[in-house]
């Protein structure tokens, strides 16, 4: 789905800039990534979902700040690809939203091994979009 069609259903909307909001989501980010750093390894799948929700956090506090609210995790894909021209970075999320909601949803489970590289995968695309 495209940025455009995301608008068009309504799954984004312009807003208004509200800094102070911004700043909380950027905080709530931050505590989930700290957070995630103190849980053992055994947690891995825990640390990848606490990852991930700072991820998106900061990915709509990034969209809040060029007026946008993002209702649907696959359009931020389109706003990665499209508004800020990251397509590696739309990607690379979009592969990690599909792990999370396997996680999630599907009672899908990851290996040692797998968990490691998923987590070093969001702490690198987290590191691109903190301030």
């Amino acid at each position: 789905m495209d940025f455009k069609e995301c608008k068009k259903q309504n799954i984004v909307k312009e807003v208004s800039i509200d800094k102070n909001k911004i700043q909380s989501i950027k905080n709530i980010a931050k505590q989930k990534m700290i957070s995630a750093d103190y849980l053992p390894k055994e947690h891995s799948i825990a640390k990848i979902t606490l990852l991930y929700d700072a991820l998106r956090e900061l990915l709509e506090a990034n969209a809040l700040e060029r007026g946008y609210k993002i209702y649907k995790h696959e359009c931020y894909t389109a706003f990665l690809k499209e508004i800020l021209k990251k397509s590696r970075q739309g990607d690379e999320f979009d592969k990690l939203r599909k792990i999370r909601n396997g996680i999630n949803y599907y009672g899908q489970e990851v290996n040692t091994e797998e968990a490691q590289q998923i987590i070093t995968n969001l702490k690198e695309l987290i590191e691109e979009f903190t301030e």
